[in-house]
């Protein structure tokens, strides 16, 4: 029993490196065009990317449900450049590029951290979205897209993660505003789509994993973008719609492989 536990502890560590992760996404020519442009975190490769795209994200390379995650601008107004970067609710500002890298290697607090190109998501009643897709290894075989949600922001946060106050609605309802209901749902086939393919990518790498919860950024050309591939995904959010169609799917399709549901889930 022991042995089998610390293979699940050293799956699950493996797995949950985003470097390791996007890296393998990369490999694949389809796939590649997906994901934001990745760099681990030093000294110049932040200032690098803040001089190519002005806004970025640095996440902490293991970790989950947003925490530890910070957006980095720099603003380059015609008489002066400033810096600044939000963690949470708080945000801190800077005069010198020197003094922001200080203290954001302070917050990291010796944690490997990787810089992703900042993506503008779009927003519901002014609050930033974007959406999780759900894949699961099939009871027939194959792997298919059971679910998709969209998570909004809890007002002034930068992570969508509903364990930080963020909302959980159908993705269609998102979408209307963006997107007629028939590109709606050919977005949405292609997200499906898009989901089958990374998992069956990762596989060539962890042959062991069975399901995946892709987090899809949309610009506002509704180009998708994967933020983050999540090896043991909450499926609290799709337990919270009224609509219980696609936990029912979640759940059973889980069963066959034998994953367990904690589904006694707030508004996550």
């Amino acid at each position: 029993m022991w042995a089998k536990k610390a293979t699940i502890s050293q799956y699950r560590r493996k797995t949950g490196d985003k470097w390791a992760k996007t890296n393998a996404l990369l490999r694949d020519r389809e796939l590649r065009k997906y994901v934001p442009p990745t760099r681990r975190l030093n000294v110049n490769a932040l200032q690098s990317m803040l001089d190519s795209y002005g806004m970025v994200y640095v996440k902490p390379v293991v970790g989950s449900m947003g925490k530890g995650v910070m957006r980095v601008e720099k603003e380059d107004a015609s008489d002066r450049v400033s810096y600044g970067y939000q963690l949470g609710g708080h945000k801190n500002q800077f005069s010198s590029y020197k003094s922001l890298y200080h203290s954001l290697k302070k917050t990291a607090g010796g944690k490997r951290h990787l810089i992703q190109k900042g993506i503008h998501l779009l927003t519901y009643e002014g609050r930033r979205f974007d959406l999780r897709v759900v894949v699961q290894q099939a009871p027939s075989g194959g792997f298919e897209a059971t679910g998709i949600v969209a998570r909004i922001a809890y007002p002034g946060k930068i992570v969508t993660n509903g364990s930080q106050g963020g909302t959980i609605l159908p993705a269609e309802q998102v979408l209307r505003p963006y997107a007629s209901p028939q590109q709606i749902k050919g977005l949405l086939s292609r997200l499906s789509s898009m989901g089958v393919n990374t998992i069956k990518t990762l596989r060539r790498t962890y042959p062991g994993m069975k399901e995946i919860g892709v987090d899809v950024a949309l610009d506002r050309e509704l180009r998708p973008w994967i933020l983050e591939v999540n090896t043991r995904p909450d499926h609290c959010p799709f337990a919270v719609l009224q609509d219980q169609t696609m936990i029912r799917r979640i759940v059973h399709y889980g069963k066959q492989y034998g994953r367990t549901y904690k589904l006694a889930c707030l508004d996550r």
